[in-house]
């Protein structure tokens, strides 16, 4: 049987991409991209110091670098360009969203 809406060629997932509105975390966003703040888990240590510099539900960010071996990452948070911890990162959730 010939069906034209057969899975992708790997036979995995289908071929299209994600939603651009899917809820990740900051860790997981990739490089370019943007997102507006959702939460943060309970777990996440110096909630305070990421409130001090805008990272509350709510900011709108964007990916700018991941360090080579995986240890920071650099974000833009309003004008301010900011490195943290991947670690930390795993513990706020986005929500990406479309450049415009």
């Amino acid at each position: 049987m010939n069906d034209e809406k057969s899975p992708s060629p790997k036979g995995g997932a289908p071929a299209h991409p994600a939603p651009a509105q899917a809820e990740c975390t900051l860790a997981e966003l990739p490089v370019g991209q943007s997102a507006v703040v959702i939460n943060m888990k309970p777990s996440l240590r110096g909630k305070k110091k990421f409130a001090d510099v805008g990272i509350v539900p709510g900011t709108l960010l964007q990916m700018e670098a991941h360090a080579p071996f995986g240890g920071l990452l650099r974000i833009k948070v309003m004008e301010s360009s900011l490195s943290i911890h991947r670690d930390d990162a795993a513990n706020i959730i986005i929500r990406r969203q479309e450049l415009p």
